[in-house]
């Protein structure tokens, strides 16, 4: 779904035309956290059309048409990762990406924050493979080797880190 810069729906394109043109459009990213505060993530399926390989966040995707982003957070979650918990919502950002193969990524991206010790069981048409990582540790090793990370985790994961500290300091609180 295409949408403004304020992440209002203005239209719809192909999926493959929008990231021929760079059109802005509706995402979604997952982080869902264990109970040892690592985070799940995931290698892309090697024959995606962009960004096959690398590691990213725990699930992306975008809503179907009159689909809810909620709604269409925990569809995916499930379809990709075989998991299902609690999502929360927790910001939203806009970044723009062009790919070696020409394709491009310009997305008014919903990030979403969930907790489960489930254990994963990945589609292996959408997922290479998975891991849990403590925060430290991917934050140095993003640092020290971007290119296997995609664009969007890279850009969006201090934040993400920030919001999760946040988030278990609150719990902790009570």
């Amino acid at each position: 779904m295409l949408v403004n810069t304020g992440g209002q729906i203005t239209g719809t394109m192909d999926k493959m035309a929008v990231h021929r043109t760079g059109a802005l459009h509706l995402a979604f990213s997952i982080f869902i956290f264990n109970s040892k505060g690592q985070l799940l993530l995931q290698q892309r399926a090697f024959n995606k059309y962009h960004s096959g390989g690398l590691w990213t966040n725990t699930c992306c995707s975008h809503p179907k048409l009159g689909e809810n982003t909620t709604a269409a957070a925990h569809r995916r979650l499930q379809e990709e990762m075989g998991m299902a918990c609690q999502l929360k919502e927790v910001f939203n950002f806009t970044y723009r990406h062009e790919f070696e193969n020409g394709l491009i990524e310009h997305e008014f991206d919903r990030v979403f924050m969930g907790y489960s010790d489930e254990q994963p069981v990945p589609n292996p048409q959408e997922v290479a493979a998975c891991r849990y990582i403590d925060t430290a540790t991917l934050a140095n090793d993003i640092a020290a080797q971007p290119e296997i990370y995609t664009p969007w985790l890279r850009i969006c994961i201090g934040r993400v880190l920030e919001q999760y500290q946040k988030e278990r300091k609150t719990l902790q609180e009570l």
